[in-house]
């Protein structure tokens, strides 16, 4: 008859098959140092040879970068975006006379991506950008701006006189989409007349500072102010509407910023800078080239000492 495992009993099985894993890693390394030490020659050669590589790698003029960018998306949805630069990812619906395409064939370029722009404080700037992928849609304290993502793309440090020429090319080919141009001219007209509006409404906010209103205290004798031959009871007062004025200024100010940014359906709020980490730094590619260069010596010092085992099997 079955047992049912409790909670318990998987939490030992688990346990006891990590306590397995490791003992089986631990007997997998000193087999490991043995045969580095009863075949150094070998196992150093190969981890030479892995370094050269890795130093070849990693010269200077062979070195790779991340190029980043936060674009502005006039009007322009996350998904419409998507669609117009998925081209970049593969550069099979490229133009044929595309400059960025014969950049991408000969490898100068590649690893074109898109990362979403995060806000922190709910203050519709950008606070950081998410490129591990783990914000989420529905985060309501880190939240995903629908109007800004960040576009990346790689290239080699022998190739960055190319960078201006690359951000144009990409620009002129997004703005240049049917559907994108479409969905920026609906936006650039609601921009147009909500600048408009702003502006027309703050005229009428600032001339309500110019007007005079009289309040009489309730249980108080009133008193008189003559204003033109007229007898006015109560005190004359002037409401300046400041908060107001100012919380209109600071909206109507954040609008024409956007408008100035809303000159084509994608815009980029800086142009391309390089990340100061390589893709294949010389520290991390050395240890890894180094790291399988000891594994691959060890794999041949196994295979020449179990050559007659070998050498039998295949007579066999």
């Amino acid at each position: 008859m079955e047992r049912e495992l409790n909670f318990f009993d998987l939490c030992v099985l688990t346990g006891r098959a990590i306590g397995r894993g490791c003992a089986a890693l631990g007997r997998l390394l000193g087999h490991m140092i043995r045969l580095t030490y009863r075949y150094w020659w070998i196992v150093i050669t190969l981890v030479i040879l892995a370094a050269a590589a890795a130093l070849y790698y990693t010269r200077e003029e062979n070195t790779i970068y991340k190029a980043n960018a936060v674009a502005f998306l006039n009007g322009v949805s996350i998904q419409q975006f998507e669609q117009a630069y998925a081209p970049f990812r593969s550069a099979k619906l490229l133009p044929e006379d595309s400059q960025l395409l014969q950049l991408m064939k000969e490898s100068k370029v590649s690893n074109f991506n898109t990362y979403r722009v995060i806000d922190c404080l709910g203050d519709d700037v950008a606070d950081k950008i998410d490129f591990s992928g783990s914000s989420s849609s529905t985060d309501t304290v880190n939240v995903q701006m629908q109007d800004r993502i960040c576009l990346q793309f790689r290239i080699k440090s022998r190739h960055l006189e190319l960078l201006p020429e690359v951000e144009q090319e990409m620009l002129s080919i997004l703005n240049a989409n049917e559907a994108l141009q479409r969905a920026y001219k609906v936006y650039l007209q609601g921009m147009e007349d909500q600048v408009k509006f702003n502006h027309s409404q703050f005229v009428k906010l600032d001339s309500l500072t110019t007007h005079y209103y009289f309040h009489g205290h309730p249980g108080s004798e009133p008193l008189g102010t003559v204003r033109d031959g007229m007898v006015f009871m109560g005190d004359w007062r002037v409401h300046l509407f400041l908060d107001e004025i100012y919380d209109h200024q600071t909206h109507t100010d954040k609008m024409d910023q956007r408008m100035q940014f809303a000159t084509a359906p994608v815009v980029l709020e800086n142009h391309f800078t390089l990340d100061p980490n390589p893709v294949n730094g010389r520290k991390k590619i050395l240890f890894l080239f180094v790291l399988m260069g000891w594994i691959g010596g060890c794999v041949l010092a196994e295979l020449l000492d179990k050559r007659k085992a070998i050498n039998a099997w295949l007579k066999a």
